[in-house]
């Protein structure tokens, strides 16, 4: 019996080791059980960092914490992480180009912020995404997450438009000092245009849920008839044509009779919407400067043609970023600022990087457009879920709004390029999915 007696102490630390080992790696196992939570969190600090690198990088401290994330967790299940849809190399082509350039000026901080913001992060999202959201109550919360955003967005865009703004939050949003267009809707981007696309992007995604009954009633209602009203307080006429474009392209095209009146409750809310600000005054008067405005057209026809020339002297490789904007700023001799931008994301693709890069960014959108086809075959047992035929049919109108406010400013925004991207991963995954059901079937 004496010999059993020494036994019991280290039977009790072996205990306490283990109790704390465990609770040390709980929190490890938190972030690994859901890590669909883990994405909108990371997606909702991205929503509030505009695009300007003297910001606080909280962003990226979430993306990263997300990637390990995910790769943590694909650890602990032996999953794999690889891509298997085309679009990764057309993605990884641009990614390279533009880290070459930034490698030659790692020294500015404003270089490294854009690359993140256009491709880094975007092909992260995209390939995280196809790892993240893969059952329903997954597709759930993201989808539940950018209603959320759109309520939050157009509540801003319509506080803003009638001079509520002591009910504006954040407060930075107001500073003049901070990003551009202070006179417009701009939201937590600092840029009208950021702010209006994302509003139509979510407003396509509130119609697909509208269509599906996730949306309905009073909240259906209200959202409907708030988002109109958002789109026209940007005052971005760019946003207010691709707005224009997405909604009577659902109300002749879609097949679905929801989607169909819900769009042309839209447009009858908009019209409305319209009439009052021509009624008022003040709204009167600064819509119709607006319209009037043609300074930014000149100034754009000048960057336009400075770009051209400037391609035509080196049509393949392109200038780089660096070259590129000191040759652009030499051109034009009628304006007078700090930097020049060209304010059309293909020309700048085509100037920095020159018909291979442009050959790879059409290779991608074409690989995008190819993501809203799917086999018939699951049609039937995808019917109203968040990504059923119906949604891949819509999928071609969210392509339409980026694309043609892609050809007024140079797509920067990191929250919309995460947000496209997010969608096309899930497509992707799905695609995926299919693709081995039906190798398993087949085997």
């Amino acid at each position: 019996m004496s010999t059993l007696v020494p036994a019991a102490p280290r039977i009790g630390r072996s205990e306490i080791l283990a109790n704390a080992v465990g609770f040390c790696f709980r929190p490890w196992h938190a972030l690994t059980v859901e890590p669909s939570l883990l994405f909108v969190a990371a997606m909702a600090v991205m929503l509030f960092r505009p695009p300007d690198y003297r910001f606080r990088s909280y962003d990226r401290y979430a993306l990263a914490l997300l990637l390990f994330a995910v790769f943590l967790r694909a650890c602990m299940l032996r999953e794999s992480l690889r891509m298997t849809h085309a679009i990764r190399w057309p993605m990884l082509g641009l990614l390279a180009l533009t880290l070459g350039g930034t490698v030659a000026q790692s020294y500015q901080a404003e270089t490294w912020s854009l690359l993140a913001s256009k491709w880094l992060v975007p092909f992260a999202l995209y390939w995280v995404a196809a790892h993240v959201f893969r059952d329903a109550q997954s597709l759930r919360r993201f989808e539940t997450f950018s209603l959320i955003v759109l309520c939050y967005l157009s509540l801003l865009a319509i506080l803003f438009m009638v001079g509520a703004r002591d009910l504006i939050f954040p407060r930075y949003i107001l500073d003049a000092s901070l990003g551009i267009h202070a006179d417009r809707a701009r939201g937590p981007f600092l840029q009208a245009v950021a702010n209006g696309v994302t509003l139509n992007l979510l407003g396509l995604v509130a119609l697909n849920s509208f269509r599906r009954g996730r949306l309905r009633g009073l909240p259906a209602v209200c959202l409907l008839t708030a988002l109109p009203l958002a789109i026209l307080a940007t005052r971005t006429r760019a946003v207010w044509l691709s707005f224009a474009g997405s909604i009577l392209g659902l109300l002749f095209f879609s097949s679905s009779r929801r989607v169909r009146r819900a769009c042309l409750c839209l447009l009858v809310t908009g019209l409305v919407g319209l009439l009052a600000v021509v009624i008022i005054e003040d709204h009167h008067r600064t819509l119709g400067e607006r319209l009037e405005e043609g300074g930014p057209v000149k100034f754009r026809m000048a960057v336009y043609q400075a770009g051209w020339e400037m391609f035509l002297q080196r049509p393949f490789w392109g200038w780089g970023a660096n070259a590129m904007q000191t040759e652009l700023s030499s051109r034009i001799s009628d304006f007078h600022q700090e930097q020049f931008y060209f304010h059309n994301t293909y020309l700048e693709i085509l100037v920095q990087y020159g018909l291979v890069g442009l050959f790879l960014y059409g290779w991608m959108v074409i690989d995008l457009f190819r993501l809203g086809r799917r086999p018939r075959r699951h049609a039937v047992r995808e019917n109203r879920t968040f990504l059923d035929q119906q949604f891949r049919s819509m999928w071609p109108m969210f392509l339409a709004v980026y694309l043609v406010n892609g050809s007024f400013v140079v797509m920067n925004y990191q929250f919309v390029n995460g947000f496209l991207f997010t969608l096309a991963g899930m497509l992707a995954a799905q695609d995926q999915r299919y693709a081995e059901g039906v190798n398993d079937l087949a085997s």
